[in-house]
């Protein structure tokens, strides 16, 4: 396989990755009571670790697009520059 289809494939990897976070954002915006609720079933959270929890993870989803997507994406695009 060559460097070309690695490119592309992380390529849409990565914008795959950030529409979910984008989705996952605009949910916590826009539907967060609801979201609240549902969690509040199984668990008992109060709003700040709610938000916590939520923006915590968000973080850690982020750190690993760019770790595990970004990061080999741009090592490969200057691998197949020079």
């Amino acid at each position: 396989m060559n460097l070309d289809f690695w490119c592309r494939f992380l390529l849409s990897s990565v914008l795959i990755n950030y529409i979910i976070l984008m989705i996952w954002f605009l949910a916590i915006i826009f539907a967060r009571d609801w979201i609240k609720q549902v969690h509040g079933k199984w668990f008992n959270l109060s709003d700040e670790t709610f938000d916590a929890i939520h923006y915590g993870g968000m973080a850690i989803y982020k750190i690993g697009i760019l770790l595990f997507n970004l990061v080999p994406l741009i090592t490969l695009y200057f691998m197949s520059k020079s």
